[in-house]
């Protein structure tokens, strides 16, 4: 085994091409998650019509080297203008913004760039020693066991109803009726496609993608406002200035370590997302602070415990994704579609028919780590005249690559109408408050989900407690209905308190 460990990682590392393509999701990601807005999702929504004719290690380094830049990314406008360019950036800006006031941006900066090298790191450690071991677990999972497991992805949509659990079940059931056009998965009889050839294989994944999140943050922003807030003036960006002090490194090193962990453990929960994991890390940190009324007012502390956590989620949420193909977050749900376009499904067949890809996966994300501290480092400059490029002259690119990237897959013109459709359904749903992850996921999970059930059935001639009486299927099926259950205590205790609130 060693030996095949390796001569993957040689292969991956003295490949130019890889290497080439790494570099350039890496700095998309940068570019992504500076730019307030864009985000790692949308980035690699648009990589994957282009890694259709890739082979499997480029193609996926690229796409995992545009999630480690673009959950980096975020810090840079919310250190220098308060406006997070990421979700979980909202917390670096909490300290990182008060350091810039204070003349200290440069250090908010270099100290954000090497927490997240560290949040990187160590989730990828975890993700190197948990995943082939959790994948050896998955090797008698059956159609029970994998029915299962999509139910309990499926749940995750409570996780990410946002504020209203009504409206993210409707989104998720949007999703799951869309992933019921086509072909009928065991009889083979066609189902609401209306007469039309193009709908007989179903909505294709990567259209739709791209339709709901790529156009409606490009609608969102063409209809904000286009005054762009003045970046604060950065004196010294010499690279010194970048890097850390050595004492500050020797005190923060406990801070670092406990916020990446932090960071791995909630990526691998599926649907947490790097979000509450920042804040997790940032309660801790201030927690077990000495000087704990110093948060908020310019802490470095505060900067290491958003960045490292939100960069510990990328392995921790490729955990889930790799060994049971139930995405960690909204990013790795996206690159379900490209191990899809590749031929390549998540789960212990991965590890054992393509070891060589989960390798080079692996390498790929330390390469990229790496490469994202060095261009960040070095880069700081152009990162922050990015942030100056006009909205008009950024939203045509982004529709065109965006129009293009969904043509190009199959070469069909009916998969830009369903781009085109589903991004204005998008836009409409965010408009009106219904999140559109909910529905990504019933549609990636949709297909799988009654697949595996009406094979478990035929099995076991329509026995339904074969998914209790499986000790695996049985685990999951509990851990369902406590996750739901959860996530309607949670929805009527904040409900109550509204209106409580509104009375008082």
């Amino acid at each position: 085994m060693a030996d095949v460990y390796i001569s993957g990682i040689l292969s991956t590392i003295s490949d130019p091409m890889t290497l080439l393509l790494v570099a350039v999701g890496t700095f998309m990601g940068l570019v992504f998650g500076a730019l307030p807005g864009l985000t790692a999702s949308m980035g690699i929504a648009l990589l994957i019509p282009l890694t259709f004719t890739m082979d499997p290690v480029p193609a996926l380094g690229m796409m995992i080297g545009c999630y480690v830049g673009g959950m980096a990314g975020g810090a840079v406008p919310a250190v220098l203008l308060n406006i997070p360019g990421t979700p979980s950036a909202v917390v670096t800006s909490v300290d990182g913004y008060p350091m810039a006031q204070q003349g200290k941006a440069a250090n908010a900066l270099g100290w954000a760039v090497f927490a997240s090298g560290a949040g990187s790191i160590i989730s990828w450690a975890v993700l190197v020693t948990a995943a082939p071991a959790l994948a050896s677990l998955c090797t008698s999972f059956s159609s029970p066991e994998y029915a299962s497991l999509a139910l309990f992805g499926l749940t995750i949509i409570a996780a990410v109803s946002g504020k209203s659990l009504a409206k993210g079940l409707a989104a998720g059931c949007l999703g799951l009726a869309l992933s019921f056009i086509g072909v009928d998965p065991i009889w083979g009889s066609l189902r609401f496609t209306f007469g039309s050839v193009n709908l007989m294989s179903g909505i294709n994944l990567v259209p739709a993608l791209i339709g709901f999140y790529s156009i409606p943050q490009i609608l969102e922003s063409c209809a904000e406002d286009s005054t762009k807030a003045e970046i604060r003036r950065v004196d010294d960006l010499h690279l010194r200035k970048f890097i850390p002090p050595k004492k500050e490194f020797w005190d923060a090193k406990v801070n670092i370590v406990r916020s990446s962990l932090i960071g791995t453990a909630v990526g691998i929960i599926p649907a947490a997302g790097a979000n509450i994991a920042a804040f997790l890390a940032y309660d801790q940190a201030k927690r077990f602070s000495k000087d704990p009324d110093s948060f908020g007012k310019g802490n470095y502390n505060g900067v290491i415990a958003s960045e490292a956590a939100n960069n510990g989620c990328c392995g921790g949420a490729m955990v889930p994704l790799l060994t049971l193909g139930i995405p960690g977050d909204a990013v790795t749900s996206v690159l379900i579609g490209g191990l899809t376009i590749q031929g390549l499904t998540p789960g212990s067949l991965l590890f054992t028919e393509h070891m060589d890809v989960v390798i080079g996966i692996f390498t790929t994300m330390f390469i990229a780590t790496i490469l994202m501290v060095l261009m960040q480092l070095f880069g700081m400059r152009l990162f922050i005249m990015v942030l100056n490029v006009p909205t008009n002259y950024l939203n045509s690119a982004l529709v065109i690559l965006s129009l293009v990237g969904s043509y190009a897959l199959r070469n069909n013109i009916f998969d830009v109408a369903i781009t085109i459709v589903l991004g204005l359904v998008g836009y409409l749903m965010q408009r009106g408050g219904f999140p559109t992850a909910p529905a990504v996921l019933g549609l990636v999970l949709g297909i799988m989900f009654e697949r595996e059930v009406r094979m478990a059935l035929q099995t076991s001639h329509n026995d339904w407690t074969i998914f209790l009486t499986r000790p695996v299927a049985c685990v999951f099926v509990v851990l369902s209905v406590l996750f739901v259950a959860n996530s309607l205590w949670k929805a009527w205790k904040d409900s109550k308190a509204e209106k409580a609130k509104a009375q008082a």
